[in-house]
């Protein structure tokens, strides 16, 4: 508050600088030259009293009263030009005067509406130490699970597969060193909502193996303990996912999760490179991607990088340039063709779903490699999915029948430079600030987008953007306000494909566990 009061009176005293310059009387000039004029006069009485008294000679005073005329002379010459120099109307300084006082008084208010004269000094080293106390003061597990739980809500379940989970959750406690059923019992429970129970299933099939157990299985067991503590990597979690990188330095999953506890903890410039150098080095199908391409370009800038792109990332599955080229070949040509990668869309399908044309390729790729009665059953799973979409189960049907992809296609459009993030005019404006200022004006972007979000609405991609942003930068309750909001805006527009990527995204950033 005080450090507003002094600018407000900085710029009050400038404000009367400039008012005083502008309604000073041009008469000043004037006046001076009629004083100095005065003066030379008293000079040129004073030579003659100086004669009479003997003080000069007849030739020191003729000398003396030139070099005062002059002067004379030259004083009458600039009174004369202050005469005659014109006034400003009266009027144009009242305009003048209320440009200047609008002028400072709207930089005041600019500042009071967004500026924050509240904010402390952030030197590096402070922000530093504070992100080694915010790691160092984490919530253990026990902790993390005993405050999440009292958030979640559980869910319903269907009396015949609480029946089957009932059978074998007996089953694994009549034989608890039976890995597949704690491996069944851990994956299902995680499936169910009962998360710190599958976290625990996890953890004892990890110990029944023994030093038999792989990187993935500890990386899951760490996967397990995120999702249990409300998507926070907890000390616990970090040690699985540092055992699991001591064992297998490139597992994707324990990367992924290591740089989600330093983008947690304040340290998104580590949690950048780690991210950036794992997608780079990922599958599409990857579990770890999705939730990477929504979350990396707000790391970026919080790291320091306005202006990193995305890398590209090649569609899994055949293209539908490819399905056209394999209506001429072979039989054993086109499977031969095909069929890895129609296994590859097929299996990132059943794991985390994908839009109309994702369906449209595998169904009319088993239908080209001779598949037709599994095509048929992808067609009917596909046909629920987007059973509001008219347009789409048009599209499914066309590649059932094999009147898609048709055989002449349409140029590919211009790549989407969405992702780009900031605009040209973003980027130069904040490469001529410090890191504090630029943080500021990374929040004061994500609050402007969060705000037109909850007034106006918005696509699927900017709600996504707003909770990824949101989320690391650490405001994990207001993402959670934001997703909620958004899954109601996408429900309400019956935007499916919107609403499942919203809750991939929500997923990746441990909104939804």
């Amino acid at each position: 508050m005080l450090f507003g009061i002094v600018i407000t009176a900085l710029v009050a005293c400038l404000a009367i600088v400039f008012l005083k310059a502008l309604w000073r009387r041009r008469d000043v000039g004037m006046a001076a030259a009629e004083y100095d004029m005065q003066v030379y006069r008293d000079q040129l009485e004073e030579l003659d009293r100086d004669l009479a008294r003997g003080t000069i000679t007849q030739d020191d005073l003729a000398a003396a009263k030139i070099d005062v005329s002059r002067k004379l002379l030259e004083a009458d010459r600039r009174a004369t030009a202050a005469q005659t120099t014109p006034q400003a109307p009266r009027a144009a300084n009242w305009v003048a005067s209320a440009l200047i006082a609008a002028g400072l008084a709207g930089a005041v208010a600019l500042y009071w509406d967004l500026g924050n004269h509240g904010y402390a000094d952030q030197p590096i080293r402070a922000r530093l130490s504070d992100a080694k106390d915010r790691y160092r003061n984490r919530p253990d597990q026990s902790a993390a699970e005993a405050s999440f739980a009292q958030t979640i809500t559980p869910p319903d379940i269907d009396p015949q597969y609480k029946a089957l989970m009932d059978k074998l959750r007996a089953a694994v406690a009549a034989n608890p060193d039976d890995q597949t059923g704690l491996a069944l019992l851990a994956k299902n429970e995680m499936s169910l909502g009962n998360l710190a129970a599958g976290r625990a299933a996890q953890s004892r099939l990890v110990a029944a193996k023994g030093d038999q157990a792989t990187p993935d299985d500890t990386a899951r067991l760490g996967e397990y303990m995120v999702a249990a503590a409300g998507g926070l990597v907890t000390p616990e979690a970090e040690a699985e996912f540092a055992k699991t990188l001591e064992d297998d330095p490139q597992n994707g999953r324990a990367r992924y999760y290591i740089g989600l506890m330093m983008a947690q903890n304040s340290r998104p410039d580590r949690a950048f490179q780690m991210w950036e150098a794992l997608l780079r080095t990922s599958q599409p199908t990857d579990d770890w991607v999705a939730p990477l391409r929504e979350t990396l370009p707000a790391v970026a800038w919080l790291a320091g990088y306005p202006d990193y792109v995305l890398p590209t990332l090649s569609p899994v599955g055949p293209s539908a340039q490819d399905l056209v080229a394999a209506r001429a070949m072979p039989d054993d040509q086109r499977m031969a063709r095909l069929g890895p990668p129609l296994d590859a869309l097929r299996a990132q399908l059943a794991r985390q779903g994908g839009g109309v044309e994702d369906w449209a390729r595998l169904i009319a790729g088993l239908v080209l490699v001779g598949r037709d009665p599994l095509a048929t059953d992808i067609l009917s799973e596909a046909q629920e999915v987007f059973a509001d979409a008219p347009e789409s189960l048009a599209l499914l049907r066309g590649a059932a029948d094999g009147t898609w992809p048709p055989e002449t296609l349409p140029e590919t459009p211009p790549e989407n430079t969405a992702q780009r993030g900031p605009s040209a005019d973003d980027i130069a404006a904040a490469q001529n600030l410090s890191a504090t200022d630029r943080q500021a004006m990374i929040e004061g972007m994500v609050n402007g987008l969060t705000e037109r979000l909850q007034t106006q609405g918005g696509s699927a991609a900017e709600w996504v953007r707003a909770i990824n942003a949101l989320a690391t930068m650490g405001q994990m309750e207001r993402a959670a306000e934001i997703y909620t909001q958004g899954k109601a805006a996408l429900t309400q527009a019956q935007d499916e494909d919107g609403l499942r990527a919203l809750t991939a995204a929500a997923d990746g950033i441990g909104l939804t566990r």
